[in-house]
């Protein structure tokens, strides 16, 4: 894949095309995908059986069980859900420190272009949030792949400048998110 992109080039995909990135945690999301959900629901894997309580659904009694036990059980089904994953990029001045060959601004936006490229590829939503001492750029969480062209130019147009305010940015972050997922600074 070729990238018009100066932070992620041929070699970069090439290192990064097999890798896969699962959630370490259970999570919960809107469309099914690799990440076990917390929640218990009527979907495609068999999870459990529950006693028939008054309300609900005869369509998932198993009549087999029933047969067998002359009592009513639900079948119970465990959800896959994708991952909702925001990344925090700081942009503040502090970040053109440079070692011998890569500032950390640099190196920062390399990561988040290799993980958000990971992420979209297993079909995960990614969001991206620039600051420094205020938000300068934030784009919601999407799984869709043209998605990527919008995140990416976020990145490219990344020019340090100003202090850091990190702890009021990962509060006003935090208070903007309504399900749970993966907060990557």
């Amino acid at each position: 894949m070729k990238s018009n992109y100066k932070f992620l080039n041929s070699n970069t995909f090439s290192k990064i095309n097999n890798l896969s990135l699962r959630a370490k945690y259970v999570v919960d999301g809107f469309i099914i995908g690799l990440h076990k959900s917390p929640f218990h629901g009527f979907s495609a894997e068999f999870s459990d059986h529950r006693l028939y309580q008054k309300g609900d659904e005869i369509k998932h009694i198993d009549w087999k069980l029933w047969a067998k036990t002359d009592r009513f059980y639900v079948k119970q089904f465990e959800d896959e859900t994708n991952l909702r994953c925001q990344i925090l990029l700081d942009q503040s001045k502090s970040m053109q420190f440079k070692s011998i060959n890569i500032s950390k601004i640099d190196y920062s936006i390399n990561l988040s272009a290799s993980l958000m490229y990971l992420m979209l590829k297993q079909q995960d939503a990614v969001g991206l949030s620039i600051f420094d001492s205020k938000m300068r750029t934030h784009i919601e969480p999407h799984s869709k792949q043209n998605h990527l062209n919008k995140l990416y130019s976020a990145l490219s147009s990344i020019k340090p400048n100003g202090k850091t305010d990190v702890s009021s940015m990962l509060h006003k972050t935090a208070e903007g998110i309504k399900k749970r997922g993966l907060i990557i600074l």
